[in-house]
């Protein structure tokens, strides 16, 4: 096997900011947050540092559901040793047809030391992971950043994926400039009656777009390696749903016109009834094909040009 450093060739950004001493003052910043917390635009401000709870339901530890390497990402994550992702518990977005419900709205999980957390991360790299993707991180933020100079000194070095919904606040993105190599988050809805209806977040469709420009202003289009592996940029998911939910021509055309006509982008169409989702047509049944290529038409006329062309494939074939 070869080495991590063969096989990513620009060294993760974090290595940078620990070594000149700013990763620790950004962890400082991080955990003063946690005070009153304001993380994410919930802005709960509980004190979490005394173990109270808000919106997401974390107090001072950040509860992990599980960890592993996964090959079901898309394909500049997975290469040929998979993304080491870790799932944590609670989210700030609670989308009532979420795929991970028993995880985001059931609790399912074990609270982690920032010890144990640096763990994992380690695990992961030795399993021959080629990245650490935190899934649903935007409200143990402060959690990752203690956690993060544990696992360098134990040798960490390779790159950050920050996998979040999107629901993400601008302030909280800039204390992670120069931390995450990989931003990937969703952009779920351009309507924000359908956010508050589904997710309790009526701005979720301006919070999404600020926190995708912000996240593009620090790490820009995404780069790939020659072996295929991506190594720093912007990835974006867009889960197509059922009747037009999810706005993806006008989530298309700010991606394409707002952000850059060259960002990645996952038009998903595995979309099924989870959680609540039976009590809210048209969400109680599948996507279909016709709406999944109407979708992936959408994002070309847009001026998309990169788009995920393998799981494409995959999920076609799967709905035949």
């Amino acid at each position: 096997m070869n080495s991590t450093k063969e096989r990513h060739r620009l060294q993760p950004a974090y290595l940078e900011l620990a070594a000149r001493g700013i990763l620790v003052k950004r962890v400082a910043k991080a955990q003063a947050a946690l005070q009153s917390c304001t993380l994410c635009p919930r802005e709960c401000r509980v004190d979490r540092t005394s173990n109270a709870r808000g919106f997401c339901c974390t107090g001072t530890m950040a509860r992990v559901a599980s960890f592993s390497p996964h090959f079901g990402e898309e394909d500049p994550l997975v290469g040929s040793g998979g993304s080491g992702t870790i799932f944590f518990t609670h989210c700030n977005l609670l989308c009532l047809f979420c795929q991970n419900y028993e995880i985001s709205h059931l609790g399912e999980g074990r609270e982690t030391s920032a010890d144990r957390l640096a763990t994992m991360m380690l695990n992961l790299q030795h399993m021959g992971c080629h990245n650490i993707n935190f899934v649903s991180p935007s409200h143990v933020v402060p959690q990752i950043l203690v956690a993060l100079p544990k696992a360098i000194s134990g040798g960490l070095e390779i790159p950050l994926v920050y996998n979040t919904g999107g629901y993400d606040s601008v302030s909280t993105l800039r204390l992670l400039d120069g931390i995450f190599d990989i931003y990937m988050p969703d952009l779920k809805f351009l309507d924000g009656e359908v956010a508050e209806k589904f997710c309790q977040a009526r701005a979720y469709p301006e919070k999404a777009q600020a926190a995708i420009q912000e996240m593009h202003r620090q790490v820009g289009d995404l780069i790939i390696n020659r072996e295929g592996i991506a190594e720093r940029g912007l990835l974006v998911r867009h889960l197509v749903l059922p009747g037009g939910l999810a706005g993806t021509r006008e989530a298309m055309r700010f991606l394409a016109h707002e952000i850059s006509p060259h960002t990645y982008v996952n038009v998903m169409a595995q979309y099924r009834p989870c959680g609540r989702a039976s009590e809210h047509p048209p969400l109680n049944r599948p996507v279909t094909q016709k709406e999944y290529e109407e979708a992936l038409q959408i994002a070309i006329e847009e001026g998309l040009g990169r788009l995920d062309q393998r799981r494409k494939l995959r999920i076609l074939r799967f709905m035949e």
